[in-house]
């Protein structure tokens, strides 16, 4: 088993305008891509326990030519409103850093 951070090129999350946050899983080994991708480790349901949105909310993407998983959900607070602990976004993706990915 090897923690998703271990197998990615890189792991970001950032805005996708100003109520949207988008999350970018990208490899650059094939078969580690094929693996976390078939693994369904990254799922809509883990997104929406993760971070506190409904699963239908969740979008979720496996680009296969771009070795990358996309995913979107609404921000829970929009970019800069009062509240706000993240304007652009780009702090979000550390609950995915050590999901583990099984063999």
């Amino acid at each position: 088993m090897a923690k998703l951070f271990e197998m990615t090129k890189l792991i970001r999350s950032k805005n996708a305008g100003p109520f949207a946050l988008t999350f970018d899983i990208m490899f650059d080994d094939p078969d580690l891509y094929r693996r976390a991708r078939d693994s369904g480790v990254l799922s809509k349901a883990l997104m929406a326990r993760l971070y506190n949105v409904s699963e239908e909310d969740v979008d979720l993407y496996h680009v296969d030519n771009a070795l990358a998983i996309k995913i979107s959900i609404p921000r829970p607070i929009a970019s800069g409103d009062l509240g706000d602990s993240d304007v652009y976004g780009g702090q979000q993706y550390a609950p995915l850093v050590d999901l583990e990915v099984p063999d």
